[in-house]
């Protein structure tokens, strides 16, 4: 059975069960400030969990791009070594929000496996929950009846709280779950051991393949659990694995999941990859197995991340999207002998794989290939300069042991991984101090630990079953009543107080706007809102203090000084949206945003600089915007189909409702859920101060408006009079200008003639200086110079001969510099060279360099050293 049919016979089902079909929620999460990505299928449905909002039906289906790479589930390092863990992975669901409840879940799961995937029976294993008599959680008999009608009982395993307990987190919506386990091994391997036995112990062939969540309780911050006013079901089931058993592999990558990315591997690479089927295979074939299998799971996980807005950075999830696809590059380079970027070429098989069900792989795939090359070819050259530094450590360390904590420096600060100066330095005879290197490690951890530690207490509900109103399109001022509270303590930003109420003015953050700020007032006193945020459907104002009365009624009143800046920003951005699509192509799309009073920042799709011309297109399109006094014509609560039949641009990545709120000024119309201005008179003007590239195929540009503009135009007013003051006031300042510049390049000239006779008479003067140490012309000086002329010298004097070793200092404009000439010849007879003799000498100048073996430079900030570094070169010829 093709992946394709599992993945259809699945959704089939369920809808015939009466359960609602939904799209996969973007892998990166954009609207949870709990987690980076969608980490499994609940994630999308936390809200409907926690009663903050209503379902658009209480029984739905779908398959859910996950992925599991960071925090609590965490299987990066397992990826490739086994056949069945992966960063990546899809995760088909079936949900019950207050519907049914275990009989129909379980009864449900046993058809859809025996019946119509047909499983055989005798190859399944169940579990249900124990319980746990300290939290006061029985044993779940309820469960144990359902499935002994349907399963021999010696088939039911009793499970603990680690395997049997399902929570979304340290606190939230929990309950015991029933794992459903697969036994494919063979019938020979059967009869030996009982699949009993090796349920849940990391068994390749013995693996679980469903869960069912029976959600019935809330984790509270002091570990306690408290019911839930409604039992909801939350099931998954690992797509990969279920291939895997309907095919009959013994391995998720011998599936036709994977094989078409294997193929493609093997083809670039020339090397084969083994089935999981073929025995006694060498060592080394091993290696070519696993980095294969790193390299086809990590491209699936990068290039849907990529698909949905996230590109690889050096923070946040950026960052671990950077990390899986540096992963799979070392696994390339070290093993499959991979020293080009090839990685890119697999996005097209996964968008031919997967478009149909995935159509943003399809249509994301020029930008996700881009995007994967130019980052395989900047880590290949990060790797080209950590294979130099470590000879460099290599070159430094004394004795057999490399410092754990100057390995640690390469991975840290130059990305190079640590298995491959492992590797390295297993080859040229070095032990690694591993120990030095997994302290260094563990103290930068739990330097990030401390700084990123948040603990949050539970709500305290003032106003039940209350849903907050955001009133905040219409008014920037309300009366309201506070609804629940928190406090948070972190060590980034101390203690602060969430505050919920019944309607807001206050827009959250999102859609790349910031949250507003302003105040919450009542007759007796003013608390200030710091920051607003939406987490599972509530909007949060952030407060350094409560007030005292918090169950008096208040006023929430927005700053519509800030508001009203960041609106015309917002605006600004639509309208430039627009422009680039008019001037640039219609391949242009946003790729991200920033909003805020000050200015606004929008990455999009563009292979190339804009030139000069293009951005004076961009914007004299928008001004004209501008001054055209388009209104804003504000369509709330429009079908989602309909907005973009009419035309309403959608952005990958981001997560739409039904309905929709649709903005429209003139021509330009977008999906969006933030606060613009009235008419785009009142942006005012529009000016680009940057235009720069952020990744392979992505542009960004920085812009102002109004306020900033007016301040923007009167720094350079200023600017222009402090030059004209600078200049004695010319009538002409750009004649007078021009006239100094002629004037500067006649006197650089002047100084390069005369620098170059100084070069020739030093030259004679130094040539008697010269001294002969074991047949070596040597000669160590400090010239008045500056490092060309140094340069020149140098060269002037190696001409001379070919036994030349020649360090010369400058401290031209009190900056000191070592440049090192060595006659080619003597690199070649005696194992010299001046790029070793500059990083040692320049340890005395408080620097560094580098060069060629024949001629390097050190640059450095100590002149005093300078005396003592000349006085060290003479022990190189020694």
């Amino acid at each position: 059975m093709k992946s394709q049919d599992v993945r259809k016979q699945f959704l089939d089902f369920f809808a015939s069960n009466g359960h609602l079909i939904v799209p996969s929620a973007p892998i990166v999460l954009k609207d949870d400030p709990t987690l980076m990505f969608n980490n499994s299928g609940m994630a999308q449905f936390k809200e409907y969990f926690l009663g903050n909002a209503t379902p658009k039906s209480n029984r739905i289906a779908d398959t859910q791009k996950c992925l599991r790479v960071s925090g609590k589930h965490n299987d990066l390092e397992d990826v490739g070594f086994d056949t069945y863990h992966h960063t990546m992975f899809e995760m088909l669901g079936n949900w019950s929000f207050g519907d049914y409840f275990k009989k129909e879940a379980i009864n449900w799961a046993w058809q859809l496996l025996t019946e119509v995937y047909k499983i055989p029976k005798e190859n399944l294993y169940v579990s249900v929950f124990e319980g746990n008599p300290d939290e006061n959680v029985p044993f779940d008999q309820e469960a144990w009846d359902i499935w002994k009608e349907l399963i021999d009982e010696d088939r039911i395993i009793l499970g603990n709280k680690k395997d049997n307990f399902w929570e979304m987190g340290d606190q939230g919506p929990c309950g015991p779950c029933s794992e459903i386990h697969v036994d494919i091994r063979s019938a020979e391997e059967k009869a030996l051991v009982s699949g009993k036995s090796l349920v849940n112990n990391d068994h390749p062939q013995v693996v679980e393949i469903w869960n069912n969540v029976f959600m019935e309780f809330n984790r509270k911050a002091d570990g306690s659990l408290e019911k839930l006013p409604a039992q909801h079901v939350d099931t998954g089931m690992g797509f990969e694995r279920l291939c895997m058993a309907l095919q009959g592999k013994t391995s998720n990558y011998d599936t036709d999941v994977f094989t078409p990315l294997i193929q493609k591997v093997e083809q670039i690479t020339g090397l084969k990859y083994t089935s999981n089927e073929v025995l006694n295979i060498s060592e080394e074939q091993n290696k070519t197995n696993i980095a294969i299998r790193v390299v086809v799971d990590h491209v699936r996980a990068v290039a849907f991340a990529i698909a949905d807005g996230q590109l690889p950075s050096n923070t946040g999830a950026g960052y671990v999207i950077r990390r899986i696809l540096r992963r799979a590059i070392r696994y390339g380079f070290t093993f499959l002998n991979t020293k080009e970027p090839f990685i890119n070429q697999l996005v097209a098989v996964l968008a031919n794989q997967m478009g149909e069900f995935f159509p943003e792989i399809k249509s994301q795939q020029q930008l996700v290939t881009n995007v994967i090359r130019e980052e395989e070819a900047s880590f290949l050259r990060t790797l080209d300069q950590g294979l130099q530094l470590l000879e460099n450590v290599v070159a430094d360390t004394k004795g057999a042991t490399v410092s754990g904590a100057k390995a640690f420096e390469l991975y840290d600060t130059f990305g190079f991984p640590i298995d491959l100066t492992a590797l390295i330095l297993r080859e040229k005879g070095f032990e690694l101090d591993e120990a030095g290197f997994n302290a260094a490690m563990q103290e930068q951890k739990n330097r990030s630990r401390a700084a990123s530690e948040v603990s949050t207490e539970d709500w305290s509900v003032l106003i039940p079953g209350n849903v907050e109103t955001f009133v905040g399109y219409d008014q920037s001022e309300s009366d309201v009543k506070i609804t629940r509270i928190r406090k948070v303590d972190s060590k980034k930003d101390g203690i602060l107080y969430q505050i919920v109420l019944d309607n807001t003015p206050f827009y959250p953050e999102g859609g790349g706007q910031v949250g507003d700020k302003g105040t919450l007032f009542s007759a007796n006193e003013t608390i200030e809102i710091i920051d607003t945020k939406k987490e599972n459907n509530l909007i949060l104002h952030f407060a350094k203090k409560l007030p005292e009365n918090v169950n008096a009624g208040f006023t929430a009143k927005v700053n519509q000084d800030l508001r009203s800046l960041s609106s015309r920003n917002h605006s600004a951005t639509h309208l430039m949206h627009q422009a680039l699509r008019s001037i640039l192509g219609t391949h242009v799309e946003q790729k991200g945003s920033l909003v805020n009073p000050n200015y606004l920042r929008f990455d999009f799709s563009h292979f190339t600089k804009m030139t000069e011309s293009e951005l004076q297109q961009v914007e004299d399109f928008v001004n004209t915007r501008i001054q055209e006094q388009l209104p804003l014509i504000e369509r709330r609560n429009i079908p989602f189909a309909q907005a973009v039949q009419e035309g309403a641009m959608a952005l990958f990545g981001e997560k739409y409702g039904d309905e929709v709120r649709a903005i429209k000024f003139g021509e330009s119309m977008e999906l969006c859920g933030g606060i613009h201005v009235k008419n785009t008179a009142e942006i005012w003007h529009f000016k680009i101060v940057s235009e720069g590239a952020v990744a392979a195929g992505i542009r960004r540009i920085e812009a102002i408006t109004s306020d900033a503009v007016k301040a923007h135009f009167a720094s350079y007013e200023n600017t222009l009079n402090e030059v004209k003051t600078a200049l004695k006031n010319p009538q002409d300042i750009l004649k007078a200008v021009h006239s100094m510049q002629e004037e500067n390049t006649k006197l650089a000239k002047q100084i390069e003639a005369l620098v170059k006779d100084k070069v020739k008479n030093l030259k004679a003067s130094l040539i008697a200086e010269i001294q002969e140490i074991n047949g070596i012309q040597f000669l160590a000086k400090q010239v008045d110079l500056n490092p060309e002329g140094a340069k020149d010298l140098a060269y002037e004097l190696g001409n001379l001969g070919n036994n030349l070793f020649l360090v010369l200092a400058t401290a031209d404009e009190e900056k000191p510099m070592l440049t090192c000439y060595i006659s080619k010849e003597l690199v070649a007879e005696k194992n010299l060279n001046a790029g070793q003799v500059v990083r040692e000498l320049g340890k005395f100048i408080q620097g560094g360099g580098g060069g060629q073996p024949f001629f390097a430079t050190a640059g450095g900030k100590n002149v005093a050293g300078i005396q003592q570094a000349l006085e060290k070169a003479i022990e190189f010829v020694k």
